[in-house]
């Protein structure tokens, strides 16, 4: 696995160059997280890292799906201004590097509601890949309304995101992988074969890793994104539904 703490530093460090070159406007434009401004998707950072830091500066979610438990958190921080929201970020992210950095080696089980049950060793994978995404995919061309470039997608970040998929996919998506056994082909910067499923492969998908990152998050269909797949066509249809939150 990369050094997920790593990648989540340095996309820290471009997310707050970022936030402190925004307008008013661009702070409340829509992102391309269907309801969310982008100060929506720095307050959910914040509070995601909030969640390992100290979890009472949250609204109660317990027993909530892990989309809607989002959601309330993100609600919850609305009244805040920008500048706050951005220094909440700020402040709250250098702790919780901390916190993360200091879950490398263990394996306690650590569950995320809905969305499955992983070794807390895995997490900071996560904080990686909800970086990762929400920048690139959600604060930037095509989807997002930032002008410019998105921070880069090199190795460690791309592959830190990767290793989270990797570790996700067959827990958020147990009913579907039960159905066919899927090999999924990332090629390109942290390019690697990710099989879903057990038993002979029924269909292969193949991408460059941000357009994998898009399709498996529903956020660009295949066609757009240059998706090239073959194989039985259930199989197709069942990795086309594939679903990463």
């Amino acid at each position: 696995m990369y050094d997920a703490i790593e990648a989540v530093r340095a996309d820290r460090a471009a997310l707050l160059e970022i936030g402190r070159g925004l307008t008013a406007a661009q702070w409340q434009a829509p992102s391309g997280c269907p309801g969310w401004s982008v100060q929506d998707i720095v307050a959910h950072l914040a509070t995601e890292f909030w969640a390992v830091v100290d979890p009472s500066q949250l609204p109660d979610a317990t027993g909530q799906p892990l989309e809607r438990a989002g959601e309330t958190m993100v609600e919850s921080r609305r009244g805040l201004s920008p500048e706050a929201v951005l220094g909440d970020y700020e402040q709250v992210s250098s702790t919780g590097l901390d916190r993360l950095a200091g879950m490398a080696g263990l394996d306690i089980p650590v569950p995320l509601a809905d969305a499955g049950t992983y070794p807390a060793s895995v997490l900071p994978a996560a904080y990686a890949f909800d970086h990762y995404t929400h920048i690139r995919a959600d604060l930037f061309p095509p989807r997002g309304p930032l002008d410019g470039a998105p921070p880069p997608a090199d190795e460690l970040r791309t592959g830190s995101a990767l290793d989270w998929i990797e570790a996700a996919l067959p827990q958020q998506n147990a009913q579907a992988v039960a159905q066919a056994t899927l090999e999924i082909q990332v090629t390109g910067v942290g390019g690697r074969s990710i099989t879903l499923g057990a038993g002979p492969v029924k269909a292969t998908v193949t991408s460059d890793a941000p357009a994998f990152v898009r399709w498996v998050t529903q956020r660009g269909s295949w066609a757009d994104l240059g998706v090239r797949a073959a194989g039985d066509q259930q199989a197709l249809a069942v990795a086309r539904a594939l679903k990463l939150v």
